[in-house]
């Protein structure tokens, strides 16, 4: 990583309030070059506080665009951290509507030429697709990072029709958390309490409303762009990362964006920016190649970044089991259209006789981290426990590599004895020592199997074809290993489990896997980027403390009650002190429990601890959450509890306590 202090220009930064149409004021904190003549804005619109949460990764790259001739504009969405007015849902009306306002604020700005970009990753990456689709004239291009066009089978709230119990959970109870942090004193005054307890009353679960809709819904069209790719205008860098379970969507926008408006990049890395060197790498100058594509789409600037291949993609080559990489061995390369000329559909047949596959319910606690983030235990350990519980089947790889580049499918012949089910399909790589490493997956919720926006029961005793797609890969197959199809009944805790599964038959007859085998050593093969580099950092430090640290991932397993526990501890940041005097600290521990054979015995649970302390002004704010997940044959059970604390006094306490009936899950 290479930290640069030499730009073009000086920079400047302050913290101003954007005015809303009905007179909330949103937070926002502004890079500029110094410089009398105007420049094009950058936008980068998350709700995670831009004072504390985001901040160190925000001095890394916003005063980076303003040393190269921008203004970056960092803004807080409505609600969240010193932005006033109340929180909402995820992506709602109104956050977006907000962000058309930035966005024409920030180019009748003196200092703006009135061409706008916006970027971001993950939440701010998916508002940036939303927004351009909502087409404001300033708005010129965007660059979406680890992104979703589909909120609801692309996202952490369902897979294949089925219900995230690691995803959706998770992110529900992080949220809940985040959402009751309080403003911060030093940014918006004595009125700080006020806020936030303004705040706390219009709190609620985001899991409620997530479990209310089951089915591919108008709550989950809105704000999926794939219900209609041609609104959006903008020029669209879409960029992900093959550990980042939203990749597809890279592969979805350049196939259906025009290809003189979209350029896609997909890299080996986790959920996190191309240029931060979170594990598995190799990181790439990512500040470097938006550059380019701001200069050409904000300055008019004659460059080549549009002569680049239409999809640059990472595949890797093969490499033994790990649940973390320094950096994986491979190659970049370019294909010039998606799909691609260079890539053909090959069949493999399923052989053999029909098999009952009723998996564990325990199956999957190796399934690694559903977002990962570059953490020592994110990815998934060697697979052979987790082939063990699946049945498989298994193509070798004889003469020459086979090189796989996009999303395979698969179709299954199933009989079903009960009305519920669904299958999980892992792609593993067995090296000839037997060890097995897994390269993608895909799950279908089988009341799905007709389409994402019914549930529909299957008819007891019969047989059908089910067809569905495995995410996308990037991986090269060597002679000498195999290629392993395992296909499970259970896949806890990614996936909660169906009410009383029994599993099903497959019949291989009919049953096949198609492989997206691209063809090696084309001429768009020279695929080159810089090295990293990043302005300076902000100087936060992380104390060490005396205080054991809890393992990643710790499973326990009670032989006599044939009950498992998963213990995540996904590694917040623990305890920050900022360069501005704040103390910030976060815990956070997610449990998941299930027996063997009991698929009503599901219990996800996540506790957050936070804690905001500024010693010079006496202030010091505590909040603890609690989410519980459970289910019985009808409903899901969720239970939900916050408390938060000024000094010792408890200023607010809430619990409750609702039923969903079940209907995909």
């Amino acid at each position: 990583m290479r930290i640069r202090t030499d730009f073009p220009y000086e920079t400047s930064h302050e913290d101003i309030r954007i005015p809303m149409p009905d007179g909330a004021r949103l937070y926002a904190r502004v890079w500029r070059p110094l410089t009398d003549e105007p420049v094009p804005a950058l936008l980068e619109y998350l709700p995670f506080r831009l004072s504390d949460g985001t901040a160190p990764r925000d001095w890394q790259r916003h005063p980076w665009y303003a040393g190269h001739g921008y203004a970056s504009v960092r803004v807080d969405v409505r609600g969240h951290g010193n932005s006033e007015g109340l929180p909402g849902d995820q992506y709602s009306a109104n956050e977006t509507a907000d962000g058309v306002e930035v966005i024409n604020w920030l180019a009748a700005q003196p200092w703006c030429t009135g061409r706008v970009g916006m970027f971001g990753i993950s939440w701010g990456g998916t508002n940036s697709l939303q927004i351009a689709a909502l087409a404001p004239e300033p708005l010129k291009a965007i660059v979406t990072v680890c992104s979703t066009d589909d909120r609801y089978d692309n996202d952490a709230h369902y897979m294949g029709g089925s219900v995230l119990a690691c995803g959706m959970h998770a992110w529900a109870a992080t949220l809940l958390a985040f959402v009751s942090r309080p403003p911060d004193p030093l940014f918006v005054g004595d009125q700080w309490r006020q806020m936030w307890l303004g705040r706390l009353e219009a709190v609620s679960p985001f899991l409620h409303t997530w479990l209310a809709h089951q089915i591919r819904d108008d709550y989950w069209k809105h704000g999926s762009v794939r219900e209609d790719y041609a609104a959006i205008d903008a020029a669209v860098l879409a960029v992900g990362g093959l550990h980042d379970p939203y990749r597809d969507t890279v592969l979805r926008l350049v196939e259906q964006l025009p290809p003189d408006r979209v350029r896609g990049l997909i890299g080996p890395w986790p959920h996190q920016y191309p240029d931060r060197g979170r594990r598995p790498g190799p990181a790439i100058g990512f500040l470097q190649e938006t550059l380019r594509w701001w200069d050409h789409h904000l300055k008019n600037t004659a460059n080549d970044v549009m002569s680049e291949p239409l999809l640059r993609s990472w595949i890797s080559e093969s490499h033994p089991p790990a649940t973390v990489y320094e950096e994986l061995p491979g190659r970049w390369v370019g294909d010039p259209a998606w799909p691609s000329p260079h890539v053909t559909t090959v069949s493999y047949p399923l052989t053999g006789e029909p098999v009952i596959v009723d998996s564990p319910q325990h199956t999957g606690l190796d399934a690694g981290r559903f977002l990962p983030c570059g953490n020592d235990a994110d990815l998934p350990p060697d697979q052979r426990d987790e082939d063990a519980r699946s049945a498989c089947f298994e193509f070798p790889v004889t003469d020459a590599p086979v090189e796989l580049l996009g999303r395979p499918g698969l179709t299954l012949r199933l009989r079903l004895d009960v009305p519920h089910g669904q299958t999980i399909a892992r792609l593993c790589d067995v090296a000839p020592d037997g060890s097995s490493t897994l390269v993608t997956r895909g799950v279908l919720n089988l009341s799905a199997r007709h389409g994402r926006e019914r549930a529909g029961a299957w008819p007891l005793g019969a047989s059908e074809d089910v067809t569905f797609e495995l995410n996308a890969v990037g991986h090269t197959f060597p002679p000498g290993h195999r290629i392993r199809l395992a296909v499970s009944s259970a896949y806890w805790p990614w996936i909660w489990p169906q009410p009383g599964s029994a599993g099903f038959t497959l019949d291989p007859a009919g049953s096949r896997l198609e492989l997206p085998v691209r063809s090696q050593g084309t001429t768009e093969d020279k695929i080159l980027f810089e090295e990293p580099e990043q302005s300076e950092p902000l100087g936060v430090s992380s104390p060490v403390t005396l205080d054991e640290q809890r393992p990643e991932r710790l499973v326990i397993r009670d032989v006599a009650k044939g009950e498992w526990r998963l213990e995540v501890d996904p590694r917040p940041g623990g305890m920050r002190v900022y360069p501005d005097g704040l103390e910030y600290t976060e815990e956070a521990l997610e449990t998941y429990t299930i027996r063997e054979r009991d698929p009503h015995s599901a219990q996800a649970r996540s506790d957050w601890a936070v804690r905001l302390h500024r010693p010079e002004l006496a202030w010091d704010v505590r909040i603890e959450t609690r989410s519980e997940l459970t289910c019985d044959a009808a409903d899901f059970i969720a239970s939900d509890e916050v408390v938060c604390r000024d000094g010792r006094e408890i200023v607010f306490h809430r619990t409750w306590e609702r039923r969903f009936p079940r209907m995909a899950g």
